[in-house]
């Protein structure tokens, strides 16, 4: 079982060394994206091993499918710069590897991993973001990526057993941070809605984030993370409400 891992990168000096440092060990392969970086990245992946592919942005879906077109393996590890596998994870995926069915026809096509978010110094495991499972480890015959702007997918056929362990996310880097990429994503999903012919309405935006909000605080039982977890269940709901607001602004204007 032969992986090749792929990360897409952009100015990721503060984050590829801990990603790269807990995926050597488990991979025959590293290739990195990069698409334009002016920091140190591309000297970093290079120390680690990694080869080193540069591509202009082609938006999410695009690059990580112009990644896997790179890996030279029939398994893909997908995972970001800002990401990094638990120590369990590892062993989890070293343990397949050497299995004596790992690569067999019959074996599933893919693999499930938790994503566990680390934000504001603690590890949130409740609310929205936990246990947030992805397919990353998989055939790399069977896999395209598909979608918008933003928030890609994997299609992949068949079952997807999970790995025990975690991928662990080192999201954010402050509330600032936070804020600003929320607002870029919303105006990506609000592009593609658009284009998609989606339609939203005055109470679109209070709607749908007062269910998200009642989903993530109440529901996915957020509020055992405390004031961190309300604070999470608030930023998503702002998210939600910008992403209705914004699509009927790309309505109205279309209609003018």
């Amino acid at each position: 079982m032969k992986i090749s891992a792929c990360v897409i990168t952009l100015n990721e000096e503060r984050n590829l060394p801990r990603c790269l440092k807990s995926i050597a060990p488990v991979v025959d392969e590293i290739v990195v994206i990069d698409s334009g970086s002016a920091d140190t990245t591309r000297e970093i992946a290079t120390q680690f091993g990694a080869r080193v592919v540069g591509q202009e942005w082609l938006g999410y879906v695009g690059q990580k499918n112009f990644a896997l077109d790179q890996a030279t393996h029939p398994w893909v590890l997908s995972i970001d710069a800002d990401e990094e596998l638990s120590p369990e994870l590892a062993e989890s995926i070293a343990k397949l590897k050497s299995g004596p069915a790992a690569d067999s026809p019959s074996a599933p096509n893919g693999y499930e991993v938790s994503r566990l978010v680390f934000y504001r110094g603690r590890w949130i495991r409740h609310g929205d973001w936990y246990p947030d499972r992805l397919v990353r480890l998989f055939r790399r015959a069977e896999a395209r990526f598909t979608g918008g702007h933003v928030h890609e997918k994997l299609e992949l056929p068949g079952e997807h057993p999970i790995l025990p362990g975690h991928l662990h996310h080192f999201t954010y880097e402050n509330a600032a941070d936070r804020s600003q990429r929320c607002a870029r994503y919303a105006a990506l999903w609000a592009q593609s809605a658009h284009e998609q012919g989606r339609r939203a309405f005055p109470w679109s935006g209070p709607l749908h984030a007062l269910v998200r909000l009642a989903r993530c605080f109440l529901l996915k039982r957020g509020f055992l993370d405390g004031g961190v977890g309300w604070d999470i269940a608030m930023g998503n709901a702002r998210e939600v409400w910008l992403k209705y607001h914004l699509l009927r602004k790309l309505n109205e204007s279309s209609q003018k």
